[in-house]
């Protein structure tokens, strides 16, 4: 039905799920879940039941959230943190997001040699193998990167089964990455790198005056049109960074301190990214890629299990704090937005900045790594 695709409509479901997403963590069973989870959870079941659109179809609402939402929540976010969260946070997340990296790469070769996709997918197999290196690296811009440079986007049944299987397994990880450091506390305590005493607390309840409300979104618009600004003068220069350090410098006036609603606002824009992410895993996209999908499906499954299992193991080994093992998986799998709504769901505002940073480290090293593993596989 055609009301379905409706902006309006697709808009006010978004805003919908946030709702019950955070409605249902009034009970004590959703509040081990979680309003992300739930966001991503909620948003992947109304999609697979034709409730609302996938985003793998296009839509201006998901367009306008991944292009403005997502930075804008992660600069209003990052207005709250304070620089001395880096001397704490900063060494032990590099180190997990490096052995992340380095997860992500014995995942490709492990899971290339067991499933020998090669056989199904052909002679752009190891580009394959290169994209998913590079997208569970740094993020899906490396991904799209080594996919247009090999042409695998040209080939569209071949670039339309690897979305989507990198949707089907990225989605879920993310889930598990949420879930996983509350267990693993319980199991294996470990030490916080900041203790919960110091940490200013996530509220979601705070007041939130117009002044404040107009101040907080014209500094976050502007900053966005002048990172716009500095990329197209630089292009070498992602907008990322300069919307990171205008919102790290700005963060340090005690001006912009004084801002009710920054963790309310910028929180919700998160909510609603991870709600867009939560359409891209589109089950019924399965069916239209014939036998690929058993091959890619295992390739990419295998892969992630074994980063997974890599960086969550060291990092036990290590006796890192969950959160940061958790936080850096998901700077690799999913990049800087992913790795700061982790922070933010896991209520480590410490862990902000270090969880863009590194995403925006794994953004420049995945395209590269990415290439690497094609060259190599080739």
């Amino acid at each position: 039905m055609a009301f379905l695709e409706n902006p309006l409509f697709v808009a006010g479901m978004l805003c919908l799920t946030v709702f019950v997403a955070t409605w249902l963590t009034r009970f004590s069973w959703g509040k081990t879940i979680g309003t992300p989870i739930f966001s991503i959870l909620i948003c992947a079941l109304i999609s697979n039941l034709g409730i609302i659109p996938s985003a793998m179809d296009g839509n201006v609402v998901y367009d306008g959230v991944f292009m403005y939402l997502a930075p804008l929540g992660i600069f209003i976010a990052l207005l709250e943190v304070d620089l001395k969260s880096l001397r704490k946070a900063g060494g032990p997340i590099l180190l997990m997001f490096g052995l992340g990296t380095i997860g992500t790469l014995l995942g490709v070769f492990i899971s290339w040699f067991l499933v020998r996709p090669a056989a199904e997918i052909g002679d752009m197999a190891s580009a394959v193998a290169g994209m998913f290196a590079g997208t569970y690296i740094g993020g899906s811009i490396n991904f799209n990167a080594i996919a247009l440079s090999y042409g695998v986007n040209e080939n569209g049944v071949l670039f339309a089964a690897t979305t989507v299987v990198d949707n089907l397994i990225g989605t879920p990880w993310i889930v598990i990455s949420l879930i996983l450091p509350r267990y693993l506390q319980k199991a294996f305590p470990r030490k916080k790198l900041i203790a919960k005493s110091e940490q200013e607390e996530v509220s979601h309840t705070e007041q939130i005056s117009i002044g404040s409300l107009g101040a907080i979104l014209a500094l976050g618009f502007l900053a966005m049109i002048v990172s716009q600004g500095v990329s197209s003068l630089f292009p070498q220069v992602p907008e990322i960074i300069t919307l990171t350090t205008i919102a790290l410098i700005l963060a340090q006036f005690p001006i912009i301190q004084k801002l009710k609603g920054k963790q309310t606002i910028g929180f919700f824009f998160i909510l609603l990214f991870l709600a867009v992410i939560g359409t891209l895993c589109d089950v019924g996209a399965i069916s239209g890629i014939g036998s690929l999908a058993g091959t890619l499906i295992l390739f990419v499954f295998l892969m992630v299990l074994i980063h997974g299992l890599f960086i969550f193991g060291v990092g036990g080994l290590l006796k890192m704090d969950w959160d940061v093992v958790s936080v850096a998986s998901l700077a690799n799998v999913g990049g800087n937005t992913t790795a700061l709504a982790a922070a933010e769901s896991l209520e480590r505002p410490d862990l902000l900045i270090p969880g863009v940073l590194v995403g925006s480290l794994g953004n420049a090293l995945g395209t590269y790594l990415g290439f690497m593993v094609a060259g190599i596989l080739g």
